[in-house]
């Protein structure tokens, strides 16, 4: 299995520091608004990484972190008239509920900042202690940039003289420009946590470092020593995010770790490309964030989940309803031969075909060549079911291919019947629902006049139906 690495700037095989086994950490939600596209994309992306792990025989571990501990979480909380806790806790559970829709698994860990403050002391103090943070006279506690002689060496960036400026944070009292804060010490009456360093809050970098000692590396740990177990050199295999975290965020995550620990944080970097809406990049301050629940409202969750997956995780994403449409045919497709094959029983085995999508996507998650060799297996299948004969072994290759498809990228999930029903609002559904019902009692009494009634009834709605071995399914027309 090939990744590339956004450090390095090449495709890498993959070998993981304990054989069979592979642990992952992404950058997670701040949770005080919606999620929006690029959250799902980055979301996806993940998920797609974790199913192919596995299916090369990888046992994974995989950490996305839920930032809890935010000044735009506070000021969401002041704006609304809420407790921080009502604020994080609504959109916490609508970015599950909403990943959920598009098919996305839960992380094996979701470590929230709330719950990780004493991992955040335990880093800022052995940095404090071994001279790369220091605190200022207002209280607050900044990572010495100047003390870590490889930093920017992660997000390979030269520093410019405005960027130094920019950076200062309204604050004369750090060493250096770049210095960033690993606690804050606040004292305006709004949310502050007790610690060793005084009343205040989690600088945001410290957050995903700490949670990684405590979940990655402690864990494993005899007698939990400070020693990585097993002699290991990193961290984690992976670190992955969107590529707007490469810096500053990973950049600081990286120093913190490098400097407060023996390990480097990561042996792999996985970034995965912006969102842009008709051709412009999708941020909040441009005003033209694209919040996912808005596109679930119009579009099935599996039909965005292609869509979003259907072009390379490091490329830009240009999201537009014409190639949206253009994809969900696609996907219509797979649903169409499903629905074909519906109800045949078949024994799951390996084919030419699932082996070639697991290399496709097991070269950097080449989802080009994986999507191509779907599309070239439904016109085979297809054209050959067209043809005279039962093609029994034909019918469970294709079965077992759908199957895996559905295994490692998460389309042709739901009923085939299903999936069509999608755009008929639930009133409608409801009402076919009891048509069918009704219909099924006049055929169990040979009434198939009023059966036949019924059935002219249902068509009415804009569907057609269809009468199977396993029940009466319908779909739109």
């Amino acid at each position: 299995m090939y990744i590339y690495d956004s450090v390095q700037k090449t495709k890498r095989l993959f070998t993981p520091q304990n054989e069979g086994k592979a642990t992952l950490y992404v950058c997670g939600p701040t949770v005080y608004d919606d999620a929006h596209l690029g959250h799902a994309k980055s979301a996806l992306v993940f998920d797609l990484l974790t199913r192919v792990l596995k299916a090369n025989g990888y046992a994974v571990t995989y950490a996305r972190n839920i930032t809890d501990i935010d000044d735009k979480i506070i000021k969401k909380a002041q704006e609304q008239n809420k407790t921080i806790q009502e604020i994080t806790e609504f959109y916490t559970n609508a970015f599950h509920k909403e990943m959920e829709a598009i098919g996305v698994s839960r992380p094996d860990l979701e470590p929230k900042a709330t719950e990780s403050l004493d991992a955040m002391f335990t880093l800022i103090q052995k940095l404090i202690d071994s001279n790369h943070a220091y605190k200022t006279v207002d209280g607050d506690v900044y990572f010495d940039t100047s003390s870590d002689s490889e930093y920017l060496s992660l997000s390979k960036r030269v520093q410019e003289e405005e960027d130094k400026i920019n950076r200062v944070q309204n604050s004369s009292h750090k060493k250096n420009s770049a210095d960033f804060a690993l606690w804050k010490n606040v004292k305006d009456g709004t949310l502050t946590f007790d610690s060793p360093f005084g009343a205040g809050r989690p600088g945001w970098h410290v957050e995903c470092s700490a949670m990684i000692e405590k979940h990655f590396i402690k864990e494993h740990v005899p007698e939990q020593s400070d020693k990585c177990p097993w002699g290991t050199k990193f961290a984690v295999d992976i670190h992955g995010g969107g590529a707007d975290l490469l810096f500053p965020h990973h950049e600081n995550e990286a120093a913190q770790t490098r400097c407060g620990t023996n390990h480097t944080l990561a042996n792999y970097w996985m970034h995965n490309g912006f969102v842009n809406i008709d051709g412009e990049k999708m941020s909040k301050s441009l005003g033209n964030s694209f919040f996912l629940k808005d596109a679930l409202k119009i579009y099935d969750g599996e039909v965005l989940r292609f869509y979003l997956l259907s072009t390379h995780y490091r490329s830009n994403f240009n999201f537009n309803e014409e190639d949206l449409s253009a994809s969900k045919k696609r996907l219509d497709k797979i649903y169409r031969l499903k629905k074909r094959l519906f109800g045949l029983a078949f024994e799951n085995e390996k084919t030419l075909f699932t082996e070639e999508l697991l290399k496709a996507l097991s070269d950097d998650m080449n989802i080009s060549n994986a999507l191509a060799l779907i599309d070239a297996m439904i016109t085979h299948a297809n054209e050959t079911l067209d043809t005279a004969g039962k093609h029994k072994e034909l019918k469970t290759a294709t079965l077992s291919n759908l199957a895996y498809i559905e295994e490692i990228l998460g389309f042709g999930v739901k009923n085939p019947f299903e999936y069509f029903q999608s755009g008929i609002d639930e009133k409608t559904k409801a009402k076919i629902t009891e048509l069918i019902i009704l219909r099924d009692e006049a055929k169990k009494v040979k009434d198939f006049l009023t059966s036949d009634k019924i059935r002219d009834e249902i068509l009415a709605c804009g569907v057609t139906i269809m009468d199977t071995p396993q029940g009466t399914f319908w779909e739109q027309v």
